[in-house]
């Protein structure tokens, strides 16, 4: 199979779901989202009712349109999930053991294939290593074998992918960075091309746009996607622009945009690019710049759901450019401090599984 960037082209005329392997964008219609919650046992102990304010407010704010899916364990978990109320004809907590809770990288990634949804269950491995990662490798697994899927489960734990590494426009476009996909300590007995060759045999990907450049200071996932440029609709990508401000990302973002100026579409033609402010530097108790970005957020079919860093200037302009790729979406802000202070953001925490993926909702509910 080819799978050089501008040798394999998608055919637009098709409709995205006669091809062989398709990765839905995540604009598309959801059965409910993945979040993990906050226990003792968690990187979140030193400051766990931060913590679990701020995920139940994403709870609260998901599950006020579709359901939510939350997993931990039961007895670190169930006491402090039933003090919140959230609705329970929305919101359902499983009972699986977590390390941390960033459902986006440890949880499943689905795809149509011929027709039918697959579970595919990639490796976990804390982004090359840095963390534990027994349990959350296996919440996939778990979720599976508790009957929790409407869809056939792959296990494809020999190949470690984080679903916050990979971008997809749902007709085959991949958006990506070299240096989370090569990091020698994922998936270092393969060659790009071998990386290439997997990512379209196993999620569709018939053209690859890998970016070179970008990175925020304090990420420790290897420059996620989803820290640093986002697709839309309408061959859009929206990408966090540099500020003078920040000097320790400018000259990166800056060969970012550089880089996604040159790209092009599956039909040859420049992307629309529209730049996301960069919040104001954060930092932690030891000053060290902690890894803040509006790319971070959560689509919907109706919504999206944008972190926020109590900063309103940057935070009513990120609102505002949000707008202009998604003008029928409401925009929905939840403040994300807590998050950001363990180096994620709001996307990072939730992972979207598509309608007709997960077994007991009818009509948006719980049954």
């Amino acid at each position: 199979m080819n799978t050089k960037t501008n040798d394999n082209q998608l055919n637009h005329n098709q409709s995205p779901h006669s091809f062989p392997v398709r990765l839905p964008a995540e604009c598309e219609n959801h059965d409910c989202v993945l979040l993990a919650w906050p226990h003792e046992e968690t990187d979140w102990a030193y400051m766990l009712d931060e913590a679990r304010e701020c995920f139940a407010n994403i709870v609260r704010a998901i599950s006020a349109r579709e359901c939510v899916l939350l997993v931990g364990p039961k007895r670190l978990c169930n006491r402090s999930v039933k003090q919140y109320s959230f609705d329970p004809a929305r919101v359902r907590f499983i009972d699986v053991e977590t390390n941390d809770t960033w459902a986006r990288d440890f949880g499943p990634i689905t795809v149509e294939k011929e027709g039918a949804l697959h579970i595919l269950d990639f490796k976990f491995n804390a982004w090359g290593l840095k963390f534990p990662a027994d349990k959350d490798n296996l919440i996939t697994t778990h979720l599976a074998l508790k009957g929790t899927f409407n869809a056939d489960y792959e296990n494809r734990l020999g190949f470690v992918l984080e679903g916050g590494s990979i971008e997809s426009d749902g007709h085959g476009t991949l958006l990506t960075t070299a240096e989370c996909l090569l990091s020698p300590n994922r998936n270092g007995g393969m060659n790009e091309e071998q990386i290439r060759a997997y990512l379209a045999d196993a999620l569709g990907f018939t053209h690859q746009l890998w970016l070179r450049n970008g990175g925020m200071a304090g990420d420790d996932t290897d420059s996620h996607i989803d820290t640093l440029a986002r697709l839309a609709p309408h061959d859009t990508i929206l990408y966090v622009g540099a500020t003078d401000s920040d000097g320790n990302t400018v000259e990166s973002l800056s060969r970012m945009r550089d880089e996604l100026t040159d790209m092009r579409t599956a039909q040859g033609q420049p992307f629309n690019l529209i730049e996301l402010p960069l919040p104001t530097p954060i930092y932690d108790e030891d000053g060290l710049q902690l890894p803040a970005t509006y790319a971070n957020y959560l689509v919907a079919d109706t919504a999206i759901y944008l972190p926020t860093y109590a900063q309103p200037a940057n935070d009513l302009l990120a609102e505002q450019t949000l707008k202009i790729a998604y003008p029928d979406h409401d925009i929905i802000p939840i403040d994300c401090r807590a998050l950001i202070r363990q180096h994620g953001s709001l996307h990072c925490v939730t992972m979207q599984l598509p309608t007709g993926s997960v077994n007991g909702i009818r009509d948006g509910r719980w049954e």
